[in-house]
């Protein structure tokens, strides 16, 4: 199980994208409203209904959380702390973690990129506190997968397709969208 979290003002390419290709690819994934309410409104006022509120879930219970990020939404991530406390969980249980765009300064500034290559949305190298910055589309680097921003959501989703399923299946849903023609 992913557990995709959402928060007022995230981006919703970046939650869209990632989260449709896991589930080409059969990969279950909950959306996870971080609020009291299922509704949570993206950062250019889409409405999107989440499956689940973040006190409906066993978020012990997930493979990966994954974190979209735009602006509120990020800091209003980061403020949740029932979320950042399970994002240690999992670092430490080497568990799978992912953030886009904004949103991996959330695990830079949780402490948890030392000595880690990630990258993030231009402007925001200095909240991957200890990382190795890259100034690439998608970086895994061990348990955690950071993407730099809405140009990168496609590669995102095949990269954690490639972790969660397999090499092939991330190289078949690409050619199936068309990001890689054969």
């Amino acid at each position: 199980m992913v557990y995709a979290f959402l928060a007022d003002g995230f981006e919703e390419t970046e939650a869209i994208a990632v989260i449709d290709l896991l589930r080409r690819a059969k990969v279950e994934v909950d959306t996870v409203s971080i609020s009291d309410k299922y509704e949570v409104t993206s950062s250019h006022n889409f409405i999107i209904k989440a499956d689940k509120l973040i006190d409906e879930i066993d978020i012990d219970n997930g493979e990966m959380l994954f974190l979209p990020g735009g602006i509120p939404g990020t800091p209003n991530l980061f403020a949740c702390k029932k979320l950042t406390d399970a994002i240690i969980r999992y670092n430490d249980e080497g568990k799978k973690l992912a953030a886009i765009c904004a949103a991996p300064s959330i695990f830079g500034e949780l402490g948890i990129l030392q000595g880690k290559e990630a990258t993030v949305y231009p402007g925001l190298e200095d909240k991957l506190k200890g990382a190795d910055y890259k100034k690439v589309k998608v970086v895994t680097d061990g348990n955690i997968t950071t993407a730099r921003g809405m140009g990168a959501a496609v590669e995102m989703g095949l990269e954690l397709v490639r972790i969660l399923v397999s090499e092939e299946e991330s190289k078949a849903q690409a050619v199936k969208i068309q990001q890689v023609i054969e």
